[in-house]
């Protein structure tokens, strides 16, 4: 059974949804924070509809916050526990996207995944495997997981745009290279990268700039 993930939103600076930007927050975090890029966004994206989902899970490494699942070397649980609460958040990211295309009246080319962190691991793990390909993946700062299943496992290869800063030391800068080379040899030909200089754990005004010009192109704007 699907767990419903609680969201806050952003209504369409026109007042008209013609797409939608989903933001999937980091590891302890919640839906408001991304949610706050909105504004900066929306005047170029006017007729889309922001909307940040909270994980399905309270945080046990940050208790004012959620997690997508647990991660071993933060809060001790086990490989088994990580494995099988990513599983499950899988189907609820899933029914969320579902639930949020028919509501919305939106086609798939219309929505555009925004991670940032452990929602970027979300994001490049349920995309791809999806029936139909979102416009897009924006991927901030996280990581691609079990890149050794992706090429059997992927049914779509939506354009993804990988972004990290340089001096990251939560998720290793090399990430950005191992998901880029990942995703090249599982026949992913609309992959693009962008390093923000002198950037930790977080998205710089460049990032921000990068990703937003990736939204209107894949959107069609």
């Amino acid at each position: 059974m699907t767990r419903v993930l609680n969201a806050e939103r952003r209504e369409p600076v026109s007042g008209e949804t013609r797409s939608a930007v989903v933001f999937l927050h980091g590891y302890g975090a919640n839906g408001a924070d991304l949610l706050g890029l909105a504004d900066p966004l929306g005047e170029h994206l006017p007729d889309t509809l922001f909307i940040a989902p909270d994980a399905p899970e309270a945080c046990a490494g940050a208790p004012m916050g959620f997690q997508w699942f647990p991660i071993p070397w933060i809060d001790n649980s086990s490989e088994e526990e990580s494995e099988r609460g990513m599983m499950q958040a899988v189907q609820d990211l899933n029914a969320f996207l579902d639930a949020l295309m028919v509501d919305e009246d939106l086609l798939p080319e219309q929505v555009v995944l925004f991670g940032f962190s452990q929602g970027t691991m979300m994001a490049l793990h349920v995309a791809p495997r999806r029936e139909d390909a979102v416009a897009g993946i924006v991927a901030f700062s996280g990581r691609l997981l079990n890149p050794d299943a992706l090429k059997d496992d992927t049914v779509v290869r939506p354009p993804v745009l990988l972004i990290h800063g340089d001096a990251d030391d939560v998720v290793p800068p090399q990430s950005l290279p191992e998901a880029a080379q990942a995703l090249q040899d599982a026949g992913w030909t609309d992959v693009f990268a962008h390093i923000m200089k002198g950037t930790g754990h977080g998205i710089a005004p460049d990032g921000l700039s990068v990703s937003l010009a990736f939204m209107r192109d894949k959107l069609g704007l």
